[in-house]
């Protein structure tokens, strides 16, 4: 068993997010395929701590050479309040030869830049007919800090970010750390949500809401609204808008926006399309008058495929601890 520490997997990733994107394109191509097992995500919950939960993420990647695994995060967003980062995760990828456990990896490094990849990469392929120079981020929290760093890397045009969070001090220590890390882009926050939907045609949602609660009514026309959260929106919202799934089956679930629209209505004719079939096929669907919502539900594949590049190239580097005796030798 290879165990690969958050730092390690770190300096793996450092600036391959090109790669990763790669990685993430592929696995939602081979899902559109039907090349994957992915069954529905086991989410743990407790009856005192309705905030709190433990999803347990298992898939298979049926690539060139197939990786199977499972992911084990948790969200206790207590835990920023403690100084605490709200998520911690595991990865465990297995042999396809004896089904043996074969590395452990920190996870929530690689779960934050799959959901950062997800995100940019949908950016990029629902990109308007004009340049995307700037993007708004609602929530500042680790997820959309990977969020800009992925959107800088793919598309150069980008040179302005404009932030809110309900804590102004948070977002304001955003904006700063945005400026000091991406040299070049001119970071801003706004003071009242309403400006920042309004400030730019790319907007990225990450927050811990549990239940809708925005108003995307000052979104300029055909907005594309990156909906990573995946509750944040009014099903009137999710009816209105053109909508672009990694999965129907898997994001209806679990009380997110689009399941709640679903409720109301008793089908799933709203969702336009998937992003592995429009990565495929070359369709496109940003609507320049309406808003265009891209709400993907986090497919454990794409843990897979980034564990897999992580894998990979933390062999070829030397990195991680071998624990050889882990499974006991039979004893």
């Amino acid at each position: 068993m290879l165990i690969l520490t958050a730092r390690e997997v770190r300096q793996v990733l450092d600036g391959a997010e090109r790669q990763v994107v790669e990685a993430v394109g592929r696995a939602y191509q081979l899902h559109s395929a039907g090349r994957t097992e992915l069954p529905h995500s086991l989410f743990l919950r407790f009856p005192d701590r309705p905030r709190d939960r433990i999803i347990a993420l298992p898939g298979y990647l049926g690539a060139d050479e197939p990786v199977a695994g499972i992911k084990w995060i948790s969200s206790f967003p207590g835990n920023l309040a403690a100084g605490l980062e709200r998520a911690s995760a595991a990865v465990i990828l297995n042999s396809m030869r004896t089904g043996h456990p074969e590395v452990l990896l920190e996870g929530s490094v690689i779960s934050a830049r799959r959901t950062a990849a997800s995100a940019a990469l949908a950016a990029a392929t629902l990109a308007p007919a004009e340049p995307q120079t700037g993007v708004t981020l609602v929530g500042c929290g680790v997820i959309n800090f990977e969020v800009l760093r992925f959107l800088h890397a793919l598309l150069p045009e980008l040179a302005e970010v404009t932030v809110f969070d309900l804590d102004p001090a948070r977002a304001a220590a955003f904006a700063e750390r945005c400026a000091d890390r991406l040299p070049g882009l001119k970071a801003g926050t706004a003071d009242r949500i309403e400006d920042a939907l309004a400030a730019h045609r790319l907007v990225s949602i990450a927050t811990t809401a549990a239940t809708p609660h925005l108003d995307p009514s000052p979104c300029r026309p055909g907005t594309l609204l990156l909906h990573l959260s995946l509750r944040d929106l009014a099903p009137e919202t999710i009816l209105s808008s053109v909508n672009i799934v990694d999965d129907g089956d898997h994001v209806c679930r679990e009380a997110t926006s689009l399941h709640l629209a679903e409720q109301q209505v008793g089908h799933r004719e709203f969702i336009s399309d998937s992003i592995g079939a429009i990565l495929t096929s070359g369709r496109r669907h940003r609507d320049p008058e309406r808003l265009t919502v891209f709400s993907p539900f986090g497919l454990g594949v794409l843990d897979l495929a980034v564990a897999d590049l992580v894998h990979r190239r933390a062999r070829e580097q030397g990195l991680g601890t071998d624990v050889p005796d882990f499974l006991g030798g039979g004893e």
